[in-house]
């Protein structure tokens, strides 16, 4: 392959068949991806002719394949380049950086053509209000082996001002307010890995009013700087319980925590509880990292689902909070929220009796009663070696 691009964004380069070939890295990776992905799919179900028509997109290596729409122009007259992107916001599309180096010249047809959708918007989308509510539902269970249950799951809602605790299963409006979601699982000696994750919930309680709505909403926003000061502040104070009191060495927890504002879903991990995406077309995406060297072969297409599941290092963390980490990363990130979408949030129990597929028929599947006991009882009945929690979001629509 030719390579034509390489940033700290993306990598692209011209296979010998023409085609282009597109992978995300870097900051907001996956909301750039989806966004791309969509805003392509929407321009060819409109029959819109002079962009990058999509080949494939695989959501697991954030990889995109699209037409070849040749060569980027040196030169265009501003009115050209201007009526260029009126023109493309006929087909329902506004483009977010509409400049000269997004326009190609395919000298087959003779056609300036438009390139890189990243953070283009779909009109549709500006003028329709975001959905005006969501429906969550949310349970957690010791398992079937061990005494004391160490995860924790939270759901609230907040402004500025004050924080209000959510029930198991409920629907809101989101309005004038913020909502988070969150899943801790802990781990240390006795209960010092419930403690753990009560601690974590209490100060994702005190410190989420302070940073309500700190920018306005989207992917540039200062939303994942006050996400990253949140996982500081618990590693921190994990860290400082666990070297002042015998009891608590070596505690910690994993964290996945969803701050959904109208419209978008800002996210927080680290360890190897997860956070899904089921959208609203379809499929199963699993939007974190599981911090672990299995993790990491599964990343890199080592090992399959099954072998990852198998091994018998899945559950060696390389990264928590607090458990005597020194430095943490955790992984954040942002992607449009819109009606249908749903987002699953878990411990690693729920994932130890249930597959990807199991998981996506049980939350799309109506069923009888809330669908986060649907989760935990279908985890029960094939494992339950471990505490299981399971936290589901849905954004309705209008």
């Amino acid at each position: 392959m030719h390579e034509v691009k390489d940033t700290k964004r993306a990598l692209v380069r011209i296979g010998y068949d023409g085609q282009v070939h597109k992978t995300f890295r870097g900051h907001q990776a996956y909301a750039r991806f989806a966004n791309e992905v969509r805003v392509l799919r929407h321009l060819e179900q409109r029959g819109c002719g002079f962009v990058p028509r999509l080949i494939t997109a695989d959501p697991a290596t954030l990889n995109m394949t699209t037409t070849n729409c040749g060569a980027r122009v040196d030169h265009i007259g501003p009115e050209r380049l201007q009526e260029l992107f009126r023109e493309l916001e006929t087909f329902g599309v506004r483009h977010d950086d509409p400049e000269i180096r997004n326009i190609t010249y395919r000298k087959e047809d003779g056609r300036f053509c438009i390139i890189d959708f990243e953070f283009a918007a779909l009109l549709d989308e500006i003028a329709t209000p975001p959905p005006p509510a969501l429906r969550w539902s949310g349970l957690s269970h010791v398992g079937k082996v061990r005494t004391n249950n160490e995860d924790t799951f939270l759901a609230l809602t907040f402004d500025g001002q004050e924080v209000h605790y959510l029930g198991k299963n409920g629907e809101a409006s989101w309005a004038k307010t913020d909502f988070v979601f969150a899943v801790s699982d802990g781990m240390g000696g006795a209960k010092s890995g419930e403690f753990a994750s009560r601690i974590t919930v209490d100060k994702i309680t005190k410190l989420m009013p302070r940073g309500f709505r700190p920018a306005a909403p989207g992917p540039a926003s200062q939303y994942d700087f006050t996400l990253a000061e949140l996982f500081k502040a618990i590693h921190y104070d994990l860290l400082k319980l666990g070297q002042s009191y015998e009891e608590c060495r070596g505690m910690g927890t994993t964290l996945s925590l969803a701050w959904v504002t109208p419209g978008w879903l800002y996210f927080g991990h680290i360890g190897d509880s997860r956070i899904y995406h089921l959208p609203a077309a379809g499929g199963i995406i699993q939007l974190t990292q599981d911090h672990s060297h299995v993790g990491w072969l599964r990343r890199n297409g080592q090992l399959n689902e099954r072998e990852a599941r198998d091994h018998p290092g899945r559950n060696a963390l390389n990264q928590a909070l607090g458990a005597g980490h020194q430095i943490i990363e955790p992984q954040l990130g942002v992607l449009p929220c819109v009606p249908g979408d749903r987002f699953l949030i878990c411990s690693d129990g729920l994932i130890d009796g249930l597959w990807d597929r199991h998981l996506d028929e049980i939350i799309r599947t109506p069923g009888a009663g809330p669908v986060a006991q649907r989760l935990i009882d279908a985890a029960l009945e094939r494992s339950g070696r471990d505490n299981i929690t399971a936290l589901v979001v849905e954004a309705l629509g209008a």
